[in-house]
């Protein structure tokens, strides 16, 4: 048997051949198909299907350009009462159970500048990866189109709502990441952006981002997957995984099967398996909203509206609108509440959109973090491993996510990226 995970540098071992990644999202999916890149025999395990959480009606943003963690001073400032009104952009339940309500306590801890800022700097390094992820994934034949977000344009009513972002902006910059950011006035973002009303009176102009249509390209991977030899399965929930002294044991809906390492990406619902394994942290679910909508004339790439929190992407012909954070269990039933939060919120702003023919209407579970941090590394078990806990950015993160977490297993090193990410935190 492998000698426990420390938390150190490089763990010997043998390199598994037979890996069981459970968790059929952009995570999971990618982790598994780096994993054949080291030669390992991959099982994906999905009690749901391919894309079946998270993954498919999210906004498709590819931004490290943008990823910054959830917990910001600025969610400070919505105070209890609004967070209470479903109206708001962070709706917690009145009847929220003891669980939630200490994982928000520790959530409001973090939303301070200075652990803002530490907790930037360490999602900066795995942004840097994020691009070559994708381009590996796609030189490999993942046969689903990454685009570019020409520029993404981020509007608001005054030049003076827009001051967070470019804080933000300068924070990412100064930790190394290569964004650029500037500041137009509303005339010019609506010339751009014709969609845009004239209530719109300044946005920024963010460079170099891309997207994806976030359910297609998951299909695409895991098309991938079974190209070179994997198995994908769906609709077999995983109860229990445990080690034998052999291996490690899965077990659910397809029986016990024996694997020499075993990933854990079940996003939201990532407690259950890894507790055992020493993972404390909590995954609560921070539940985003989105639907589709026909336009006049489609944008040429996303566009956000912050003050909002509403992000919308040109997707098959249509405009995908994705926003909201909502507190609440995966398995709750979708509030048309917040749907029509999001249409009385951007009805001002935007002009030759169809907000009342809605198509595709979905909630998803992101699964987020206290300190806005995923969850990626050995457990006490160096056979078992987590990938989760991305929050808002698991398509900007799942591809470079993947990658060093399949060369850790492969090799034993732990790329200094995912150092701050350690499971066991």
């Amino acid at each position: 048997m492998p000698p426990a995970h420390t938390g150190g540098g490089p763990v010997s071992r043998t390199r598994p051949d037979r890996v069981a990644v459970v968790g059929a999202g952009i995570v999971g999916l990618s982790t598994a198909w780096f994993l054949q890149e080291h030669g390992a025999v991959v099982t994906v395990l999905d009690s749901t299907g391919v894309a079946a959480g998270a993954s498919w009606g999210n906004a498709g943003w590819v931004t490290p350009g943008l990823a910054a963690p959830l917990p910001e001073p600025a969610v400070l400032r919505y105070g209890l009462r609004a967070a209470l009104l479903p109206s708001s952009p962070v709706y917690v339940p009145p009847r929220a159970d003891l669980g939630l309500l200490r994982f928000l306590a520790r959530f409001v801890r973090n939303c301070t500048t200075a652990r803002w800022r530490r907790a930037a700097s360490s999602l900066a390094e795995l942004s840097r990866t994020a691009y070559q992820g994708y381009d590996v994934l796609m030189k490999g034949g993942v046969d689903s189109p990454v685009l570019d977000a020409a520029p993404l344009v981020a509007a608001y009513r005054t030049p003076a709502e827009a001051q967070t972002l470019l804080h933000e902006v300068d924070a990412l910059r100064a930790n190394g990441l290569d964004v650029s950011a500037a500041m137009v006035s509303g005339a010019e973002a609506t010339a751009r952006v014709p969609l845009l009303s004239d209530a719109i009176g300044a946005a920024v102009l963010i460079g170099g981002q891309r997207y994806v249509d976030p359910a297609h390209f998951t299909a695409a991977l895991a098309k991938s997957v079974r190209a070179r030899g994997g198995t994908v399965l769906t609709g077999l929930e995983v109860t229990r995984v445990h080690e034998d002294g052999v291996g490690v044991v899965v077990s659910g809906a397809a029986g016990p099967q024996r694997f020499d390492a075993v990933v854990l990406a079940t996003g939201a619902r990532l407690g259950a398996l890894a507790r055992p394994f020493g993972v404390r942290a909590v995954v609560q679910a921070g539940r985003g909203y989105s639907f589709s909508v026909a336009v006049s004339r489609a944008p040429t790439g996303p566009m956000y509206l912050p003050a909002q929190r509403v992000a919308c992407t040109p997707l098959a012909g249509r405009l995908r609108l994705a926003g909201m954070m909502e507190f609440r269990r995966p398995e709750d039933p979708l509030d048309p509440r917040r749907i029509a939060s999001i249409v009385d919120a951007v009805r001002p702003l935007v002009r030759g959109v169809e907000l009342d023919d809605r198509r595709d209407e979905w909630v998803g579970s992101r699964p987020c973090t206290v300190d806005g941090l995923p969850l990626v590394g050995p457990t006490r078990s160096p056979r078992v491993v987590v990938a989760g806990g991305h929050g808002m950015w698991g398509v900007t993160l799942g591809p470079a996510t993947g990658m060093l977490l399949a060369s850790y297993l492969a090799t034993g090193e732990r790329a200094a990226a995912l150092a701050p990410f350690d499971p066991l935190r």
